[in-house]
Order: C-alpha cells, then structure tokens, then sequence
C-alpha cells in the first residue's frame, strides 16, 4: 500500500511539475524582460534597449504588448542586430515605460517618444518599424516627420478610417479594459478564437490583464483617434515604405486600400498567416531584411483619383 502511495505520490508531483515547468519556461521566453535604459520623454519614463552597430532601427510593438514579447520572442531583435543599431521601445502606457492614464497623453504623442528617443541618443535619421497598434504609430510618424526616417515599416495592419464603425469598436475595447471585462472586444476584432477552449480564453485574458495596466491601456486606445493618416498626406508620403500583413489577418482588409493611395509603398502579403503568426514567419523577416538592405528611392508625387475616397469606403466595406 506505501509502495503504492509513494507511485502516485511520484506521479501527482510529475503532474504539478511539468506544467509548472512548462508555464516558467513560456514566462521566461515571453514575458521577462531584458534589462534596458530609460530615458524622460516629456514627462513619460520610457524603456528602452539598445543592440548591435551599423544603421539605426526602430522597433515600434503592438497594443498589449512590449518589445520583447512583440519583437525578441520571434527572433527579430536578434536577426536585425547581425547587421544594425537595434533600438526597441516600451510604449507609453506597456511595459516598464510610463502609464498615464489621461487619452490626451496618448495619441500623437506616441510617434513623438520615438522622435524624443532618436534626440536622445543623437540619432538625426532612422529606420522605423512597427506592428499592429505600433503600425499605426509608424505610419502616423511618416507624416509627421518624414525628414527624420530613412524608411517606415507599418506592419500588422492597413489605412485605418477613423469612421463611426472604427470609433463605435475603440469605445468598445476601451469600455471592456475601464470596467474589468478584459480584451474580448478586441480578441473579436482580430478573430483570435480563443473562447473556442474556455480554459484557454481565461487564461488568455489572464495573463494580458495580469501583466498590464488595463487602465493605461484603455486610455491609449482612446487616444488611437488621432493616429488617423489622410489620404492626402499618403499620397504626398516621400518615405520608402513597406506594409507586410497576414493574408487572413482581419486587418488586412485596410491594407488594399492604402496600397492604392500611398505614395512610395510596398505590400507583402504572407500567405495563411493571421494578425499573431504573421510576426513568427520567416517570410516576415524576410521581407523586413530585404526592404531594409534596400529600400526604394521616393517615387514621384501622384495626382489624386477624385474617386479615391468612395473606393476606399467600398474596400473597408467588402
């Protein structure tokens, strides 16, 4: 009977261990940090880390992320700094870097802690790319200090227009993160199904909300409305530009639309891939490599289409 006891003893530590084992193994390949500088922007502590030599890079994450889990977990920050000055940032409001909790403090004034942080390491130009939220941030920054990038990588999403559907969805998932609800609205809006194993869905918004300010993150997302990029200033845009998205990512259909409109742009689609495992593709990385060796010269300014902005309406629609 011992002898017994003692095996199923055994057994129910195996049990215990090894997902606990499992669980620390993802923790610390997701979620622990590397350790870094910070530096004031404005006000707003930001974190940041710093590798390798030759031209400058910048990593720009996505919502409810930070730079490690959005760019070393995949390799990124470790494949680009073979051959760069790798810069990745916390953005405002994630991570070890300021959480205000005020929308204004938000907005336009994310793309400017990327300027703040090029000044402080006396960086005159740079390369900029970014993923999903980190997307918009980038293409925003195009805009609004194109003297200061070399070349711009929005990735993980398309032209968004700020219309009534658009905002009606940023109340929502900011609404859900003030009240304690956690991140369905915007799990919805990025078809990431992870109610289809209950277990998993908690889990999930779990660790998200566990390792966020859910409060910061809210106030960020209201803050998204002055992220929106004009169809004139796109067709003015002078930065070489690339967009590399998921073939079925939801955001994808944004992506069509800017690529008829955009001045000096490039998309690359990466075939089956979604909003979270486009990012872990080789062919992402691939994309990034090539467009960074080489980024096209600024094409000429076109003309407006008078029709343009019906056909993105009807593109967004589709």
């Amino acid at each position: 009977m011992r002898k017994k006891f003692a095996i199923f003893g055994i057994v129910l530590l195996v049990i215990i261990l090894v997902p606990l084992g499992a669980l620390g193994a993802f923790y610390q390949s997701n979620f622990a940090r590397t350790p870094g500088q910070y530096f004031d922007s404005d006000g707003v502590q930001i974190y940041y880390t710093d590798q390798g030599e030759g031209e400058p890079v910048i990593l720009v994450h996505g919502f409810a992320f930070n730079a490690d889990l959005n760019w070393r977990s995949p390799g990124i920050i470790d494949a680009l700094a073979k051959d760069y000055r790798v810069i990745a940032l916390d953005n405002r409001g994630h991570g070890l870097s300021g959480k205000p909790h005020d929308p204004a403090a938000y907005g336009e004034e994310m793309p400017r802690d990327i300027i703040r942080l090029m000044d402080h390491l006396g960086i005159e130009k740079a390369n900029v790319i970014g993923y999903s939220m980190g997307g918009f941030i980038t293409l925003k920054l195009a805009t609004m200090y194109p003297e200061r990038l070399i070349s711009a990588a929005p990735c993980g999403m398309g032209w968004g227009k700020m219309d009534d559907d658009n905002r009606a969805l940023i109340d929502r998932i900011a609404s859900s993160l003030e009240e304690g609800k956690g991140f369905g609205p915007l799990l919805e809006r990025l078809n990431i199904k992870v109610e289809d194993r209950a277990v998993s869905g908690k889990l999930f918004n779990y660790m998200l909300t566990s390792t966020n300010d859910t409060l910061a993150l809210a106030a960020a997302m209201r803050g998204m409305e002055q992220l929106e990029v004009s169809e004139e200033a796109l067709r003015k845009n002078q930065v070489p530009m690339l967009t590399v998205v998921g073939s079925i990512d939801p955001l994808a259909e944004e992506a069509g639309p800017m690529e008829k409109v955009a001045n000096s742009h490039e998309l690359v689609w990466v075939e089956g891939a979604d909003h979270v495992t486009c990012i872990r593709r080789p062919e992402y990385l691939a994309a990034l490599e090539a467009f960074l060796a080489d980024p096209p010269a600024p094409e000429p300014v076109v003309a407006a289409e008078p029709a343009a902005e019906e056909e993105h309406a009807r593109d967004a629609a589709a």
